[in-house]
């Protein structure tokens, strides 16, 4: 839907609640409703043009009410300006002067794109002129949305999976698996306790997804280091039965794959979920070798795909040139995939990689792709390398928010949930990608429609995990708590 008023009211202040539940939203859609068009006069062949004159691109600081200021041309004449924050309608004017405001109070503080566009009477429609800025202050959440600490009191988190049921299973890097009731409470026995595991660097349980069928299999997945006949990751199947206990079954450990022997202990990956056609997708890193990562002759610094007993599905993009379990690769030229995330129904993989020095990724997952580590890190447009969807710096650009990530910052990207497209949350919301950073703790919403991010929220714990609950609510694991993000 449409928020339109052909006589907006002298700067009127929008809070989100009230847009959103006014207006609506899609999801970042980057068309959007046009300003109705009038009858089509002859002869009306070019589009308007509009420049959005404030506020100024990378503003900062910005607190309070907001003036929005544009101004439009058209061979004909305009018959409406469009205004819109984070792909979201403000409102809509008729006849100059094409103004609106906003309150900056509903929205977290942080980075917001401000975009306007002009229809005429012949239903042409400008190209968005737009302003990146940040909002000022302290503000973890939008307005209308309530952050809440669920559970507090884990140990070295690393990752998280949620069973049909509610219940929450977290990884803890020393080798517990934790369980949290679908009621939100902590339960004081693990589910697993691992003995045998080395936890010292990046090593330890680093990764747990349950099965499609958990219901009525109680089968559980997870990446750990193991010590057995050398130190190396491992991917491993665990039964809990009945399916509703809370510990899993002994003696039901199935090996799934052994991955290669670790030198050093940092880059192990860990990620592990389930995509829309039944295979297992797991994050390997490089092991902190570069050289790991575009050979094929290493699982490490991968993607991998194999099939829920260990198998390697025939329709792997290496499955006829390569042999043994390299097979099961699936894309390369990863540094350490710590966490991605699969869009529910349409499959969409996408991939967080951890950089180095400058930048921080989110990639497009693809069979056969090749994402350029070592020879490439953040944008490019290197032959043969899928250049990220979305990157952002670890230091800020000059001027601040000039760079591709915008004003975004920070040293780990973690995390990774999509919205699905139902649920409590707004519309606007839907359908968009989550992500959230280690260092910087922020929480931000990536809007593919526009390539653009948006602040959501932040915690004040690294993160170091998120999913979307079967309750429609943004869980975010921080190293010792779960935060639930929530809307009416």
């Amino acid at each position: 839907m449409r928020c339109i008023n052909t006589r907006l009211r002298a700067l009127a202040v929008l809070s989100a609640a009230a847009f959103l539940v006014s207006c609506g939203g899609g999801g970042g859609d980057a068309a959007g409703p046009a300003p109705a068009p009038g009858p089509a006069p002859g002869g009306d062949t070019q589009a308007p043009t509009v420049s959005l004159t404030g506020p100024a691109n990378l503003a900062t600081g910005m607190v309070g009410v907001v003036n929005l200021a544009a101004t439009a041309t058209d061979d004909v004449g305009v018959t409406g300006v469009e205004f819109q924050i984070d792909g979201a309608p403000i409102g809509s004017v008729a006849t100059p002067p094409f103004a609106a405001s906003l309150d900056t109070t509903a929205y977290a503080s942080g980075q917001h794109v401000l975009r306007v566009r002009a229809s005429d009477a012949a239903g042409h429609v400008s190209a968005w002129s737009t302003a990146t800025v940040e909002f000022a202050g302290s503000r973890t959440q939008p307005a209308g949305f309530t952050r809440t600490t669920l559970v507090s009191g884990l140990s070295t988190s690393t990752a998280i999976a949620q069973a049909p049921d509610g219940r929450l299973f977290v990884a803890q890097q020393g080798g517990a698996l934790r369980v949290v009731s679908a009621a939100g409470t902590l339960l004081p026995t693990a589910a697993i306790q691992f003995l045998n595991i080395d936890s010292t660097g990046e090593r330890g349980l680093i990764g747990v997804t349950v099965d499609p069928n958990f219901a009525t299999n109680g089968f559980i997945y997870l990446y750990y280091t193991s010590q057995a006949g050398g130190t190396h990751n491992r991917i491993s199947r665990f039964t809990l039965v009945p399916p509703s206990s809370n510990v899993v079954s002994a003696g039901s450990e199935f090996i799934l794959m052994e991955l290669p022997a670790l030198t050093n202990t940092n880059h192990n990956g860990g990620a592990l979920h389930f995509g829309a056609d039944g295979k297992l997708y797991v994050g390997v890193g490089d092991n902190g070798v570069s050289s790991n990562a575009p050979s094929n002759s290493t699982r490490l610094g991968k993607m991998l795909r194999i099939n829920s007993d260990g198998t390697i599905p025939a329709d792997n993009p290496f499955f006829g040139s390569l042999t043994g379990d390299n097979r099961a690769i699936w894309a390369n030229g990863l540094r350490n995939p710590f966490t991605f995330a699969v869009q529910p129904v349409t499959g969409k993989i996408y991939i967080n990689d951890v950089g180095q020095d400058t930048w921080e990724e989110i990639n497009l997952g693809a069979s056969g792709a090749n994402y350029g580590w070592p020879s490439t890190e953040g944008p490019t447009s290197a032959a043969g390398v899928s250049a990220p969807l979305f990157s952002y710096k670890h230091s800020a650009a000059a001027p601040p928010g000039s760079g591709p990530g915008g004003f975004f910052t920070g040293k780990a990207i973690i995390g990774g949930a999509f919205y699905p497209d139902s649920g409590p949350f707004p519309a606007i919301y839907r359908g968009s990608y989550f992500f959230a950073d280690l260092e910087s703790a922020f929480v931000a919403r990536y809007d593919s429609a526009n390539n653009a991010a948006y602040s959501f929220g932040a915690v004040a714990d690294p993160p170091v995990g998120m999913l979307t609950g079967n309750d429609g609510a943004l869980y975010v694991l921080t190293l010792s708590t779960i935060v639930r993000f929530s809307s009416p």
